[in-house]
């Protein structure tokens, strides 16, 4: 089985086995494989106790080397098969670790012959072994499935709130206050775009109905959204913004979350300086795996603290889809987002 590869540094918690869960199963096997002599009524207790001494030792051995080489963090790459190298290592190196307790066990016994006590306690390592590795297998198991269903549970939380900010960010009321300011100035001076203004307008909001319950739009539909949200700012602002989209084909041809394109947008307008003396240039490029969007930095002096929720919101979305994170840098001069390319998505 392998884990999600959605598990996260803070969720990475480490596995581990009480001592007292080893020691006193150790115990336990060292007293159930010495049953058999125990049952014979000529048998010394001196021989008993170190017969039970050797499985003992032995079970300790296997639990701390199994626990040892066990991966202690859950990340996206381990598996967790029963069978594999680690099986094979496990009982090779008990079968070398129980000949050397055989071989001291020979210095207080040297009446039994070694050839038929190395038979005899190597069958039952290799049972103390395959027990203990099982036990331990099946501990791990229902670990990572608990670790799974929790973050699978994180995931579906975050999924949500991130469709919340989205709702919030969709039905923006300043953005549309400003939308409705901007069409009545055009109305009041016969401008002949504001009836082009009104069907942007509507179409842009359409689309926030048509698309809140999706996880991905194709690029061409998040384009088209993003055409009208610009021509909506291009009547606020007339010249004092610019958008340039260069894709590739390929990239055109990819999928992402709805209004993410608006969003990096209007997030740029927001926190920028927006004027026809002080463009603000706003570029969407392709770069090898990546969609960029750029802004030239010209911030405004007066602004509201940025909280990054719109950031978070983008960033949580593609940790849903694509199990990628985005990549934000601000260099002074240009405030860059990369978004990961999301090609495989069938409706």
């Amino acid at each position: 089985m392998i884990l999600g590869k959605y598990l996260t540094s803070s969720n990475r918690k480490s596995f581990t086995v009480s001592s007292l869960v080893i020691w006193v199963s150790a115990f336990v096997m060292g007293v159930l494989a010495s049953i058999p002599k125990i049952l014979r009524l000529n048998i010394s207790f001196r021989e008993v106790a170190i017969d039970s001494l050797i499985a003992f030792s032995f079970s300790l051995f296997v639990w701390y080397y199994n626990l040892f080489t066990l991966p202690r963090v859950l990340i996206g790459n381990i598996t967790t098969r029963f069978f594999g190298l680690r099986l094979v290592k496990s009982l090779a190196l008990g079968i070398i670790f129980m000949a050397i307790l055989v071989i001291i066990n020979q210095l207080f016994f040297s009446s039994y012959g070694f050839g038929s006590m190395i038979l005899m306690y190597q069958f039952r390592g290799i049972l103390i072994n395959l027990t203990i590795y099982l036990f331990l297998y099946l501990l791990y198991q229902s670990y990572a499935n608990q670790v799974i269903a929790v973050e699978l549970e994180r995931i579906k939380s975050d999924h949500l709130a991130a469709q919340f900010e989205l709702l919030k960010q969709q039905i923006n009321p300043h953005f549309l206050f400003n939308s409705l300011n901007t069409l009545k100035s055009m109305v009041d001076i016969g401008d002949e775009h504001a009836s082009d203004f009104i069907v942007k307008l509507s179409n842009f909001y359409r689309a926030s109905l048509d698309t809140k319950k999706l996880d991905v739009v194709s690029m061409e539909e998040e384009l088209k959204l993003l055409d009208s949200f610009f021509f909506l700012l291009h009547a606020r602002f007339e010249e004092g913004i610019h958008i340039d989209v260069k894709l590739t084909v390929g990239h055109k041809a990819s999928f992402v979350p709805p209004f993410v394109l608006q969003l990096l947008v209007e997030n740029a307008v927001k926190h920028n300086v927006v004027a026809i003396d002080m463009p603000l240039h706003i570029e969407i490029f392709s770069d090898e795996d990546y969609i960029v969007v750029q802004n030239n930095l010209q911030v405004k002096s007066l602004t509201e603290p940025s909280t990054n929720l719109g950031l978070q919101n983008v960033n949580q979305r593609y940790q849903h889809i694509t199990g990628m994170p985005i990549i934000v840098n601000d260099s002074g001069k240009y405030f860059t987002v990369k978004l990961p390319v999301y090609e495989n998505f069938s409706r």
